[in-house]
């Protein structure tokens, strides 16, 4: 044998024993949730890839992994990380209210998604998150969340659509419309104003697109091995993602730079303005800086406009494919509201069915079907297993709207179901849409009165139909989160003998 060959079986013997005493010292003593054998070096990566394209998406290939273990809750090593994935209603609670579940996984890849950092609101914890959260809920209710100067914001957008829209037609990507609209709102709530042309909105829209399909292009290969950016930088992802962070920093700090040139200390105009504000305190225990407002800008962005825009587009899809539902939900709406009439949030108790059928949709078409994920601080148990300190975990919602128990014929699409429930309780049986407990999304009033908003206006005007013969599928294009395959729809006045 030759003494290179030799040599290669030496280190990978020993590589293998390493890991070996590893594991079973790891697990030695405890009673870990069941799972797939894990591989050397690469865990589980290859089987959760196969079942995610088997099954169309990692959430139904990580719902057959249960399925095949008979279990809610399930280990697997993915990208170089111990995980547990949870799609059991009570584990969830506990993960989502219990004080160990709180963190956030410190990996390379989402020290990238913060361009090199861990900062923002959505990806970090401890002493930083608390003070971003609190500060960003409390002057963004001070700006105008939940009362009526975001109510205006919203409607005014949706005007602006519907005069891009005129008396509707074929051939309709509804998509960019509600992009852009949301993006106005945001982008208003954030600087003050909305875009002021129509090309700085496109670019930022592109900006946030292709992102995310850098991002889900490059997450495996580059958590599993982060090294490997030095070798193959653009393969993996790396060089765009770096690219496009750039562009994101270069974007936002433009705007930031305007504010300094007009800032005033005793003026609010908007959330940078008042960032500054905190800034310029120079307190050095603070968190106050370019780069976290940068971040906290762009968690805004990506985490409210990508999931509002596809919640949307599913409803309004799914009312293409339910036309007696939609027909239910127009009349509804005449009956409350005068012809072309734009909706209030005051409107909302007296339209309980068009409510309804929005959240159904939600409950259907899930559009973060994974959330979390979250860091184990200390060693604790979840469903009598033992979870060790620094566990990811990973909770799958997608199950739990086909729960029968909870939801009978969980497939078939029934708004009446939400008309059981009053107050919160109809909110808490929409599976954890904007999460539980400390982590809940500190923008659900936003995009709870956007989207109802919208949807409302949208019915009341149009008549939703299909453009063409063949129906469109509600099959979603996989990826961090999930939106639809792209669709055509045909827009009809409802009542055009009012219209000017």
């Amino acid at each position: 044998m030759e003494p290179s060959t030799s040599l290669l079986l030496l280190v990978v013997g020993g590589t293998l024993l390493v890991y070996l005493l590893k594991l079973l010292s790891w697990n030695w003593n405890r009673k870990l949730p069941p799972g797939p054998f894990q591989l050397p070096l690469v865990g589980n990566n290859s089987l959760v890839a196969k079942y995610s394209v088997k099954y169309k998406g990692l959430h139904n290939g990580l719902s057959k992994l249960c399925k095949e273990f008979s279990t809610d809750i399930i280990m697997i090593k993915l990208n170089g990380d111990n995980m547990v994935v949870v799609q059991n209603e009570g584990l969830i609670e506990q993960i989502c209210t219990r004080e160990e579940f709180q963190a956030r996984p410190d990996t390379f890849f989402i020290r990238h998604r913060s361009m090199g950092t861990r900062k923002g609101i959505t990806m970090t914890d401890g002493a930083l998150w608390q003070e971003q959260r609190a500060f960003a809920v409390r002057h963004m209710h001070n700006l105008g969340l939940g009362k009526s100067r975001m109510e205006y914001l919203i409607i005014e957008e949706i005007q602006n659509v519907f005069a891009a829209l005129k008396e509707g037609g074929s051939n309709i990507q509804i998509r960019q419309h509600i992009s852009a609209c949301v993006l106005n709102v945001l982008w208003a709530m954030v600087t003050g104003s909305r875009f002021k042309d129509e090309e700085t909105l496109k670019k930022l829209i592109s900006l946030m697109e292709r992102r995310a399909k850098a991002f889900n292009m490059a997450g495996g290969v580059l958590c599993q091995f982060p090294w490997i950016r030095f070798i193959a930088p653009e393969r993996t992802g790396y060089n765009l993602i770096s690219q496009l962070n750039g562009e994101f920093k270069n974007f936002i700090m433009a705007i930031i730079k305007e504010h300094r040139a007009t800032y005033d200390k005793d003026v609010t105009r908007d959330f940078i303005d008042a960032f500054l504000h905190e800034m310029n305190k120079n307190d050095p225990e603070s968190y106050f800086t370019d780069d976290q407002l940068i971040m906290v800008c762009m968690d805004f962005f990506i985490a409210g406009s990508q999931t509002t825009s596809s919640t949307l587009d599913f409803a309004i899809l799914h009312m293409i494919l339910n036309p007696g539902v939609q027909q239910k939900a127009q009349e509804e709406l005449d009956r409350v509201l005068a012809p072309n009439q734009m909706p209030s949030i005051v409107d909302k108790p007296r339209l309980p069915y068009t409510e309804a059928v929005l959240m159904e949709s939600q409950r259907l078409s899930h559009v973060v079907p994974i959330i979390g994920p979250r860091r184990v601080l200390s060693d604790t148990k979840l469903g009598g297993y033992d979870i060790p300190k620094g566990t990811t975990i990973l909770m799958n919602l997608v199950p739990l709207a086909k729960d029968t128990t909870k939801w009978p014929h969980p497939n078939s699409f029934i708004p009446e179901r939400f008309l059981e429930e009053k107050g919160q309780d109809k909110y808490e049986r929409n599976m954890y849409s904007f999460g539980k407990g400390k982590r809940r999304c500190p923008g659900e009033a936003l995009a709870r009165s956007f989207m109802f908003i919208f949807f409302a206006s949208f019915l009341h005007r149009f008549k939703l139909e299909q453009n063409g013969v063949v129906p469109p599928t509600l099959d979603p294009v996989p990826g961090i989160t999930l939106s639809t395959t792209p669709f055509d729809l045909k827009l009809s006045l409802r009542h055009p003998q009012t219209t000017k």
